[in-house]
């Protein structure tokens, strides 16, 4: 099975020439104060990689990217005119917020689902993916930063999680992340909160660890940079509505922000 997906993988490149790139960056001379990254914006799988060998419905789903995240990215970039970087790849392919030293950063199963694609891969087979898809998107975002070394820059990055995990609801309709530097959550966290009708999670429903997370610690912290993870619970960005009203109100808290 392993043989049969990946048999069509050329040692040259990952992705066709008429392929989509790893990387979208929209908006890159916008003049926010914000810069956006969504690790988790694509559920595509380069075609030599055949799906994975999973179904399209599998990719559709949580452990194939985030839901609604690029979505609700692309709002808020629009709102705050704010430079955005989206990855093109699954993160089943590869994960970009995950180091490369990490076992999730190609999962041979997510949420209980073998990814048989992703079965003992080889070496070669790795750093295709490395080299065509990690790095590149990582390397766009550090560009980016690296452009405006003397311009005020807060970092944030996008993501959605489900409603359910291991059979228990999830209560938070937003969670804030940080690492070791808070200044930015907790100032998203107390502007987000003057709503008093959703539940705003402090380091909820993840926290960060520089062992397993990749964009706040590299591209935020340590180039000193204000950052933050934010993860909007999928229920509540599954309609064109939804993604308006939660890109609305993470516009306004974040014009809070000074």
């Amino acid at each position: 099975m392993d043989n049969e997906i990946n048999k069509n993988i050329s040692p040259i490149k990952l992705l066709a020439d008429d392929e989509p790139p790893a990387f979208e960056i929209v908006n890159t001379t916008g003049s926010s104060q914000f810069v956006l990254v969504c690790d988790h914006a694509s559920k595509r799988v380069p075609l030599c990689l055949n799906n994975l060998g999973l179904t399209d419905e599998q990719l559709d789903d949580h452990v194939g990217w985030d839901p609604g995240a690029a979505e609700v990215a692309r709002l808020l970039s629009k709102n705050l005119n704010a430079p955005l970087v989206l990855s093109g790849y699954s993160r089943l392919v590869i994960d970009c917020n995950r180091p490369l030293q990490s076992v999730q950063s190609i999962p041979e199963q997510s949420a209980g689902v073998m990814v048989p694609g992703n079965q003992k891969i080889n070496e070669e087979e790795r750093a295709l993916r490395v080299n065509d898809l990690f790095h590149p998107y990582h390397n766009a975002i550090t560009e980016l930063l690296e452009s405006r070394k003397n311009r005020t820059t807060f970092l944030l990055s996008i993501h959605s999680f489900t409603p359910v995990l291991n059979n228990q609801q999830r209560p938070w309709n937003i969670g804030v992340s940080f690492w070791r530097d808070n200044y930015f959550a907790k100032k998203l966290i107390t502007a987000l909160s003057q709503s008093k009708d959703i539940v705003v999670g402090d380091n909820e429903p993840y926290a960060i660890d520089a062992e397993f997370d990749y964009a706040v610690p590299v591209h935020g912290e340590a180039r000193g940079l204000p950052s933050a993870m934010l993860e909007i619970r999928q229920d509540g960005i599954r309609s064109v509505e939804g993604v308006a009203n939660w890109a609305g109100r993470i516009t306004q808290a974040c014009l809070q922000i000074k």
